[in-house]
């Protein structure tokens, strides 16, 4: 709709054809173009297809239009070139009698898409009006008793030009007795008063000839004048007074032509011609004169024009009642119209689409309405809303303009064509309403993906299965008909411990069962996670995914592994181990001899292990630890047990059948090193091989690998100082080594704590029964062999023991009744090194 307002302009020449100005107001996103009255139809506004940045052979192509919603078309688009003209001659006075600001507010609709411009033109003001007063002939009629310095209001002088070109000052001239005084009234209008200057002789002149001059600022300016004529009575004692000040009426914009609006009374207490009053409307605002009719004998106020709450709600009148010998009093008279809601609200579809394809997306406008209600405040305030049932939603765009968009995506199966109501109600009492209807057609579109019967798919496969065996079968459904709902399964490529997916399962394409194509190992693969796509046949395909998850589920496919003792020399890796292990005969009950460690590489209850003694030459010497797997003494040893106990330790798991494997422990009761070498040799010769020369080649190899280990510990030492040497000279010269690898600082200490995990510490001397047999603390204590703190380095071999213990007092042996680990054996004076001897089982 075109609305009209009003602003204060610069000043224009007469039938101004240039335009003032175009641009973007980039808060609301509007065309501002500025032209002046008067200019003749088919005038320059605007360019709006280069504002717009439209083409000019698009311009029909795209459905451009320019609505202009009021009573009269004041613009148009010129089709070749896209310029804004006007329709119309445009009259502001006549168009923007009641605002200060002509603006003419109009739309460019682009039916193509959807979208709406506004365009601002403000009318600017010419000097095409002068000043004028509503009568020429003016009277006057003032006692001669009036004291100089009296004033009395005149008649204002109207000019429906604005700014500039409106009213700007009044001039008086015809008689020294009068002078002329400007008073500024209610929103600064100027009221010109006639000041007596000096004192009235009515002998002297009975009537006094004035001319009032109103004069605009316009270039050239214009003027208007009034004749004043002033006539001297003789003395009026008394002056017509009004029963109230201020007359304050409201009225409905419906009431009929005629109605009594409101009745003025005003009294004189004089008699005669000094007491007869008359009325007179001295001054009214905007329509007022025309709207409203005074009787000046009787002071009634009659409506004799309809009412029009949407043009105008609020009048203003001053009245005057003057006596027969000029006095006078005025009073203020405010009409307000109030609002009936006389309007129904009107709804008019700008643009509006009549078929979408049904895979629009939610959101897509299908038409553009415009609504509006020329009623006001409640009786104004329009509610909109679609009939139920559609998956449609009316929303609000800019302004009065709605958009019907879609609120989800169609479906053409479902149905195929809809017919759209729009409501529209307004607020009165009673309201009223108006509606619209829209066609809209749905156009058919591959638009249904295949859909999958189970949200997520998952199996479970034990392992070892036969290449070949089906998982499950997955299944999807399309709700589409014909090629668009044939549905084909495939995998979605991805990777298993670095190889193809498709490496170790498959999908039948037309069924959708999965098979596994290899033997799966649990120790190796215990999930697999991968998704199936199922594929319509619609052009272009529509596709979905789900996700299967395979566990694979362990079987009881693995023996327990025996890490120690380890395995005899050319036995299996079944159940073939053997070891030898030393026992004092003075050893304690309880006392630890040995501890069986294994693993097994399969899971849960298959990989819970136990220990049990199968075995052993004296079956109540020796007891084994159900779950730790230690081989500890059940009593004490007595000198009618055997020498060489051979012990057999099953490992078993718990699986389902259960798997087990052997580890077979020699323990020699020794108590001097001739029984111990007698009895090692004995353990080790051949059927039929002499003892004696056993245990001769024996001494030779121990002997031999005791200077070997001499040597080595020789050739460490050295190492050692060297590095500690060209240590002292680095710190002399840098002091500090930055940037070397740990790697090249592990030297023995290093090989200390291998053989300390991995070996026991067998010290001799000449008397065995003081002899000490130290076990390292990880193979008595730790399922597995434990690593020495690395900020407790062991010292190197072949340094000086007591060196060693006054260094470190908490690193002095450990009896047998402190430790369990700990048996008599000769001291490392006697012997420095004594290697395991391994026997077959």
């Amino acid at each position: 709709m075109c609305v009209a307002g009003r602003r204060w302009g610069r000043r224009e020449r007469a039938l101004l054809w240039c335009v003032l100005g175009a641009a973007w107001e980039a808060a609301w996103g509007q065309l501002r173009y500025s032209v002046p009255e008067e200019l003749p139809k088919g005038s320059f506004v605007g360019d709006v297809a280069k504002d717009l940045g439209l083409q000019l052979p698009a311009l029909h192509d795209r459905g451009v239009l320019i609505v202009d919603r009021g009573r009269t078309q004041y613009f148009a688009l010129h089709g070749k070139t896209g310029h804004l003209v006007t329709a119309e001659r445009i009259d502001r006075e006549q168009l923007c009698r009641l605002v200060e600001k002509c603006v003419l507010l109009c739309e460019v609709i682009v039916e193509g898409e959807m979208s709406v411009q506004e365009i601002e033109v403000e009318i600017t003001d010419i000097n095409d009006n002068a000043p004028s007063f509503k009568e020429t002939e003016l009277e006057e009629r003032i006692s001669e008793t009036t004291a100089p310095g009296s004033r009395f209001p005149l008649a204002e002088a109207h000019d429906p030009d604005s700014g500039g070109n409106s009213l700007q000052k009044y001039e008086l001239s015809g008689d020294d007795h009068f002078s002329l005084s400007v008073q500024a009234g209610p929103g600064g209008a100027e009221r010109p008063e006639l000041v007596l200057a000096k004192a009235l002789d009515r002998e002297e002149a009975a009537f006094h000839e004035l001319v009032l001059r109103a004069m605009d600022g316009g270039e050239p300016a214009r003027t208007g004048t009034a004749r004043i004529r002033v006539a001297v009575l003789d003395a009026n004692d008394n002056a017509p007074v009004f029963s109230r000040a201020e007359y304050t009426v409201r009225v409905q914009e419906d009431v009929p032509v005629g109605f009594v609006l409101v009745t003025l009374t005003a009294t004189d207490s004089d008699e005669g011609l000094n007491g007869d009053v008359k009325y007179s409307l001295k001054k009214a605002r905007d329509l007022a004169s025309e709207l409203f009719q005074l009787d000046s004998a009787t002071g009634v106020i009659r409506l004799v024009q309809s009412l029009d709450f949407e043009e105008g709600n609020f009048y203003e009148l001053e009245v005057q009642a003057r006596d027969g010998g000029g006095l006078f009093d005025t009073a203020k008279v405010e009409i307000t119209a109030t609002d009936v809601n006389d309007n129904a609200p009107e709804v008019t579809v700008s643009s509006a689409l009549n078929e979408i394809s049904e895979d629009a997306p939610s959101g897509t406008v299908v038409a553009l309405l415009h609504v509006q209600d020329r009623d006001s405040g409640a009786n104004g305030e329009v509610r909109c809303w679609l009939d139920g049932g559609v998956p449609f939603r009316l929303k609000s765009s800019r302004g009065s303009y709605y958009t019907v968009e879609t609120a989800r995506e169609l479906d053409r199966e479902e149905v195929s064509e809809y017919n759209v109501t729009v409501q529209a109600v307004d607020g009165g009492s009673p309201s009223l309403r108006s509606s619209t209807e829209l066609s809209l057609r749905v156009l058919d579109v591959n638009d249904n993906a295949p859909v999958f019967a189970e949200a997520r798919y998952s199996a479970r496969l034990a392992e070892n299965n036969a290449a070949g065996t089906l998982v499950l079968r997955v299944q999807a459904s399309d709700a589409d008909w014909g090629q668009n709902a044939r549905v084909r399964y495939r995998l979605v490529e991805g990777r298993v411990r670095g190889a193809p997916l498709s490496s170790y399962v498959s999908v039948q394409a037309e069924t959708g069962a999965l098979y596994a194509l290899r033997s799966f190992d649990y120790e190796e693969v215990r999930e697999v996670g991968l998704w199936v796509r199922a594929e319509d046949g619609g052009v272009p395909a529509l596709s979905s995914n789900v996700s299967v998850r395979l566990v694979i589920v362990d079987e009881n496919d693995n023996a327990p592994q025996v890490l120690y003792p380890p395995p005899a020399p050319g036995s299996g890796s079944g159940s073939g181990w053997a070891g030898v292990e030393l026992l004092p005969r003075s050893a304690e009950a309880g006392a630890l001899v040995s501890k069986v460690v294994a693993v097994d590489a399969d899971a849960g209850q298959n990989a819970w292990l136990s220990y049990e003694l199968a075995k052993a030459t004296e079956p109540g010497l020796f007891r084994v630890g159900l779950h730790s797997g230690e081989v500890r003494t059940a009593r004490f040893p007595l000198a009618r047990d055997a020498t060489r106990q051979s012990l057999v330790v099953v490992v078993k798991d718990h699986g389902r059948p259960a798997l087990s494997s052997t580890a077979t422990l020699t323990v020699v009761l020794a108590e001097s090193v001739g029984e111990l070498l007698s009895e090692l040799g004995s353990a080790a010769a051949a059927p039929g091989e002499p003892a004696g020369s056993l245990t001769r080649w024996l001494v030779v190899a121990v002997a031999a690998v005791s200077c070997l280990f001499l040597a080595f510990l020789l050739l460490l030492l050295a190492l050692r100082l060297r590095r500690w040497h060209r240590s002292q000279l680095l710190a002399a010269g840098s002091g500090a080594l930055r940037g070397v690898p740990a790697s090249h600082f592990v030297g023995i200490d290093g090989v200390r704590a291998f053989l300390r995990s991995y070996s026991h510490e067998v010290s001799l001397t000449a008397d065995s029964r003081k002899s000490q047999l130290r076990l390292s603390a990880g193979s008595c204590c730790d399922t597995l062999p434990a690593r020495p703190p690395p900020d407790e380095p062991a010292p190197l071999l072949g340094e000086d023991p007591a060196a060693a213990l006054r260094a470190d007092p908490a690193a002095s042996p450990v009896s047998a009744s402190d430790r369990p680990c700990s048996s008599t054996l000769p001291s490392p004076a006697a012997l420095p090194f004594l290697p395991r001897v391994l026997v077959p089982a």
